[in-house]
């Protein structure tokens, strides 16, 4: 993943993370309000309250900062995953915890939040990818609690991620609605349940 690790200048103490965490959220609100065609390195200093030439100690060019953002999320939404699918107090039935902790990504932010996964597809690494999806794999059980089979962990796991991630690149207006989740929900449970009766 390119960004702040490929540069040899990570951030090291308070105040040089804080311009970064200033950096990213403001690229994550310009890219929201202005979209893709207003989104430059200039633009996102001016937003973050920061120097050009302190946004490019840390980032590269924009797409640096596009491979940041997306590597964070990837990040904080597979925690937040792994979490839900191993109980994690939330109230919510593991299922439907996950599910809504990968939709709710980005704070809400639709519009940045698909342009940072285009980039992220565009330049990703298979590996990284798979990556993402095993963390959720221990904890797909089927109807009777036993774990999925790896095919079928793989096929469940990219059967909702897919439906998710088609949704935030095509823009759906439904992206964050309860109706939508619960279709999620609904198909995971489905197929969770037709892979006990098979077991049986």
């Amino acid at each position: 993943m390119e960004g702040l690790e490929k540069l040899g200048n990570a951030p090291r103490q308070a105040r040089a993370k804080a311009s970064v965490e200033a950096i990213l959220e403001g690229a994550a609100q310009l890219l929201e309000s202005r979209g893709e065609a207003g989104f430059n390195t200039n633009a996102v200093a001016e937003r973050a309250g920061v120097s050009i030439g302190t946004l490019y100690r840390y980032f590269r060019d924009k797409r640096a900062i596009l491979a940041t953002l997306a590597g964070r999320e990837m990040s904080a939404v597979n925690a937040a995953v792994a979490e839900a699918l191993a109980g994690g107090g939330t109230g919510l039935a593991p299922d439907r915890a996950a599910i809504r902790a990968f939709l709710g990504a980005f704070n809400g932010r639709s519009r940045a939040r698909r342009i940072v996964v285009a980039e992220l597809l565009s330049r990703a690494d298979p590996q990284a990818l798979a990556a993402g999806h095993a963390v959720a794999a221990p904890g797909m059980v089927d109807a009777d609690g036993r774990p999925l089979s790896p095919i079928a962990a793989f096929v469940l796991s990219r059967a909702v991620h897919g439906a998710m991630r088609a949704a935030v690149v095509e823009g759906a207006d439904f992206l964050l609605t309860q109706a939508f989740e619960d279709e999620l929900v609904r198909l995971s449970r489905a197929y969770v349940r037709a892979q006990g009766s098979s077991a049986a």
